[in-house]
């Protein structure tokens, strides 16, 4: 026997998914969890994060209403506030349009699967603090989603086809 221990399985980040009523557009709550627990790497352990996948009225009111565009938009990130994230392990909320992150997909020549993995990595690194409003921070950003999207077995969602 070798000196090795077994490797653990990673600890999955909790998900729970709202769906409008008689929906069942999108990936399951297990690909999501795994998605965002890849995003975390170790954070994800005692992690909780909401995701609730909205229309595009709905997506477009809340990005005209939290970011000053008024158009739909693929994910909004909704951080827990520090009393949340100590007593519950919720680090916020995602939502998502699954019909504009389906048509950006179509326009981009992108396999659904992998978009959807990318907005919820990107979205999920939003709710832990990374950003993109700097240059540096965008590259920051952008570095980490390629290496966690790449450990998944999707392509770089940057990179042109």
């Amino acid at each position: 026997m070798s000196g090795t221990r077994p490797r653990r399985a990673a600890a999955l980040v909790a998900i729970g998914v709202r769906r409008p009523p008689g929906s069942r557009r999108g990936p399951t709550a297990r690909q999501l969890s795994r998605w965002a627990s890849a995003a975390l790497g170790r954070r994800s352990r005692g992690a909780q994060i909401s995701v609730l996948l909205v229309g595009t009225a709905a997506s477009r009111a809340l990005n005209a209403r939290y970011r000053r565009r008024d158009r739909p938009t693929n994910v909004l990130s909704f951080p827990a506030g520090a009393a949340a994230r100590r007593t519950s392990g919720l680090l916020g909320d995602l939502v998502i349009c699954p019909a504009v992150l389906a048509a950006e997909a179509r326009a981009q020549g992108k396999p659904l699967a992998a978009h959807w993995a990318h907005l919820v990595v990107h979205g999920t690194l939003h709710l832990v603090g990374f950003d993109h409003q700097r240059d540096a921070d965008a590259r920051r950003m952008q570095r980490r989603e390629v290496r966690v999207l790449r450990t998944l077995g999707f392509d770089n969602p940057y990179r042109a086809r």
